[in-house]
């Protein structure tokens, strides 16, 4: 009998210590849903990559305590506001964003689901995504390109190839808000050189072909590419064209650079990503987005095609060649 009490009182005393270890070990495998929604293609990118392997650095891993609900508009911008409401009724933990116009769809379809947003190519305040940088005072915080900021840097770049350029072609989406601004930008940089501007717009695929002719009725000496899932998805076929065309082209990320422009300026998108990781990681742990300050780019990248440049018959001054960060031969 004795034997029998014993045990009994060991097996509840135990009982007593394993249940709130069980019950931290149940709560230590919740699996965090979060809406991962983008205008652009579902196709991987660089930037899904580093975003991806930045939660996994973090933690997180899909299948496992993570599960990402992936939309893609697929370049059709009127599709993001059902996307967005789709992620909504899920419901998710938590949204992030892949530019403005993603940013914006998810902003107006909850005011309670934390959200983070990557890619911006806009100033989040001038776009009315957050009421300032510092204090969002809403549920969207996350990492800025300031993409408006900076055209004149990248016009003078320009003028240091073409120093006599006084006609300026611009490719933008006026679907798109953060081209607005884009737009807008350049339009107070190009009044400040003395440089004529021409603006063309491009909302989707079929739009190129006729913004093409125009430049070609009417040739600029240089042309400049405001960042938007639709320019950036057809990159090539601007850069070859430009090419053929004889235009020197800038734009404000290296993937258009790669892709064949001669030029691009701005800050790391994939860099962008994995601080948008970093975010998520504290939303998760329960910081409020209203506490989480809108960061800004600290670094800004100058790339360089040579191999265009060379297509093109231009000779790229060795000062502008020994500032750039990467040189693409």
């Amino acid at each position: 009998m004795r034997r029998s009490a014993i045990g009994l009182m060991l097996t509840l005393v135990l009982g007593f210590f394993v249940t709130p270890l069980a019950v931290e070990a149940q709560q230590s495998k919740k699996v965090y849903r979060i809406g991962f929604l983008s205008a652009g293609s579902s196709l991987p990118t660089p930037n899904v990559e580093a975003f991806q392997q930045s939660l996994r650095d973090l933690g997180y891993v899909e299948g496992q305590n993570l599960a990402i609900e992936y939309r893609y508009a697929e370049n059709h911008l009127e599709r993001l506001p059902d996307l967005a409401a789709e992620l909504v009724r899920l419901p998710v933990d938590l949204i992030v964003t892949s530019g403005t116009p993603a940013t914006r769809a998810a902003k107006h379809a909850t005011t309670t689901i934390p959200i983070v947003m990557a890619g911006i190519g806009a100033d989040p305040v001038e776009a009315g995504l957050v009421a300032s940088l510092a204090r969002p005072e809403a549920n969207v915080t996350g990492v800025a390109a300031i993409g408006t900021a900076g055209w004149e840097k990248r016009l003078e770049l320009l003028r240091e190839v073409v120093p006599r350029f006084v006609r300026l072609a611009v490719l933008w989406n006026p679907a798109n808000p953060g081209n607005a601004l884009c737009l807008s930008a350049v339009q107070s940089s190009a009044m400040a050189l003395g440089v004529q501007l021409h603006a063309l717009e491009v909302r989707d695929t079929n739009a190129f072909e006729s913004a093409f002719a125009q430049i070609i009725q009417e040739p600029p000496d240089a042309l400049l590419i405001c960042w938007d899932g639709v320019t950036l998805h057809h990159a090539s076929t601007i850069a070859n064209f430009a090419v053929q065309s004889r235009l020197p082209t800038l734009a404000a990320l290296r993937e258009y650079a790669q892709a064949g422009a001669l030029m691009s300026y701005g800050t790391s998108i994939p860099g962008q990503w994995r601080r948008a990781a970093y975010y998520v990681d504290k939303i998760l742990k329960g910081t409020k987005p209203t506490d989480l300050p809108v960061e800004l780019p600290m670094q800004f990248e100058l790339v360089i095609n040579l191999k265009t440049a060379q297509a093109l018959g231009l000779t790229m001054p060795p000062t502008l060649l020994f500032q750039a960060d990467e040189i693409i031969r």
